[in-house]
């Protein structure tokens, strides 16, 4: 019997078509919508009250310089101790029950600011409000990557990342107008809390894919905690984090001595927001495609620029250009580098991947605090910053001679 031409014609079409259907399968599915906005809940909170922070300390408690400094610090380093647990945990038990937990502790600490009546109190609860904050941000972005669909993970990751720089340009400005307005810490207090409710709720409506947890009956080792094979590409997250601590840390009093610029870090980090979602948008199609090293690449070439004229042009054109060209080499980088970390594991160690990566990033960010403190009070902002550009060009370096070939070899999928 001769087969139908017109049958073989279907045939082959529909061939083409079934690829074609698992490229464009739907990215901005119901739980992943969910996960984003629960996202963008955890950094709305955080960031409303953080800026008014020192002050509150200043007015409320009569507190000093280095006081303030200190209380703030042991936040910075439960949410480092944290990461890594949360991500054995996320690898290890229930998702959701780890995501439910964590987002709890996050929500029910913000009471604690309501209720503290001394600065050894508010010390104590904003310094353990960092462990469920820092172990928060690994569960839920875990967890966008479990409801993501497979063949539009890169993507997804990338547009995952506009909820925290939505959340962080809008935030801080919230909080200072309502303060401008009402002049009341508790009600700043109380919008924290009920936004990280918030999210609480939407989290606890996300259906996740049912998945078998398999007991890991190996004995604890370090690569429980700690993506080892992902080493190099934490480096150069150190490196990249490490520079833009010093630069986020310090802008704001170097913009006030050096260029009489009372009230223009509030602009710089919207500016900088500005660039991270546009470029996060704009890198999206080269990750859906699966340019994932090309977005790294282009991203980190454009972020060094950033730094070496910060360094170079002491002047606001310096200042604001910077902005925006560290947030246009960032919002590609995250994603990239997120994505990498993610496809040197396997799929039970994607916390772990996640927290590894945040981890790096933490590590460099506290670095960047202290050694940048340190350059400027030995030998001022022009030296620190500068500091911040080689630590930044190192970290490229190290990227295009080593780690970029070592993803390509070493990745699983």
């Amino acid at each position: 019997m001769k087969s139908n031409p017109c049958f073989h014609s279907l045939a082959q079409k529909f061939r083409t078509f079934v690829p074609i259907m698992k490229q464009t399968e739907r990215l901005w599915n119901a739980n992943y919508v969910k996960v984003w906005c629960a996202n963008f809940m955890i950094f709305f909170s955080f960031m409303v009250v953080t800026p008014l922070l020192p002050l509150y300390l200043s007015e409320t408690y009569q507190a000093d310089k280095d006081t303030i400094g200190f209380v703030l610090s042991g936040y910075t380093l439960t949410a480092l101790l944290a990461r890594p647990v949360a991500g054995y945990l996320v690898d290890s038990f229930s998702r959701k029950v780890v995501l439910l937990t964590c987002y709890f502790l996050f929500f029910a600490l913000f009471a604690g600011y309501l209720i503290a009546g001394t600065m050894t109190l508010f010390t104590i609860i904003r310094t353990a409000h960092g462990a469920p904050m820092g172990a928060v941000t690994v569960a839920n972005s875990t967890s966008a990557i479990d409801v993501l669909p497979s063949s539009r993970r890169a993507e997804g990751i990338g547009y995952y990342g506009l909820s925290n720089n939505l959340a962080t340009s809008m935030a801080p400005t919230v909080g200072l107008m309502i303060y401008d307005s009402i002049g009341n810490y508790n009600i700043i207090f109380l919008i924290a809390l009920c936004a990280a409710g918030i999210g609480l709720v939407i989290n606890a409506t996300v259906h996740f894919p049912t998945k078998d947890i398999v007991p890991n009956k190996d004995p604890l080792s370090f690569d429980r905690f700690f993506l080892v094979k992902g080493w190099s590409e934490g480096l150069v997250m150190v490196c990249i984090g490490l520079s833009y601590g010093v630069l986020a840390t310090y802008l704001a009093i170097y913009g006030k001595e050096e260029l009489g610029m009372t009230a223009g870090t509030g602009a710089w980090f919207a500016v900088l927001c500005a660039g991270l979602i546009m470029s996060r948008l704009i890198g999206a199609r080269s990750l859906r495609k699966g340019k994932v090293v090309e977005n790294v690449n282009h991203g980190i070439l454009i972020s060094v620029f950033g730094y070496l004229l910060f360094a170079l042009l002491k002047n606001p054109i310096g200042y604001y250009g910077a902005a925006l060209i560290i947030g246009l080499g960032n919002g590609h980088i995250w994603p990239g580098m997120q994505t990498m970390f993610i496809n040197l594991a396997p799929n039970n160690k994607r916390g772990t991947a996640n927290s590894s990566q945040l981890t790096c990033w933490d590590i460099g960010m506290g670095l960047g605090v202290v050694f940048g403190g340190m350059a400027i009070h030995h030998t001022g902002y022009s030296a620190a910053f500068w500091f911040a550009f080689v630590v930044n060009l190192l970290g490229v370096l190290f990227y295009f001679s080593y780690v970029k070939n070592h993803f390509i070899k070493n990745r699983l999928r």
